[in-house]
């Protein structure tokens, strides 16, 4: 097996089987490249998703995009796993 494909395997063993780390796979795609780079899951509580976002002006127009990215996120689930996302403008957690 080559290294990359173990390192993959592992990788998807070791994740954490939560709503939230569905979420944060599914993200980059759903949200696209640009959008991603701005903006990540952070958190999930009850189906509400919350993005932290670069800025207050991201977290404006994801809100706007809210009803069309939940839809995206739940389609990708295969599932209606997210109700809501709550956007805020915070510091990111991990530099990319």
């Amino acid at each position: 097996m080559p290294l990359a494909a173990a390192v993959e395997d592992l990788a998807s063993r070791l994740e954490p089987l939560t709503p939230l780390s569905a979420v944060q796979r599914a993200w980059p795609e759903v949200a696209g490249a640009v959008v991603a780079a701005e903006a990540e899951p952070v958190s999930e509580r009850a189906g509400v998703v919350t993005i932290a976002c670069r800025s207050a002006v991201w977290a404006q127009e994801l809100t706007l995009l809210a009803p069309d990215l939940v839809a995206r996120l739940n389609e990708a689930l295969g599932a209606p796993r997210v109700t809501e996302l709550r956007c805020t403008a915070a510091p990111r957690r991990r530099a990319r």
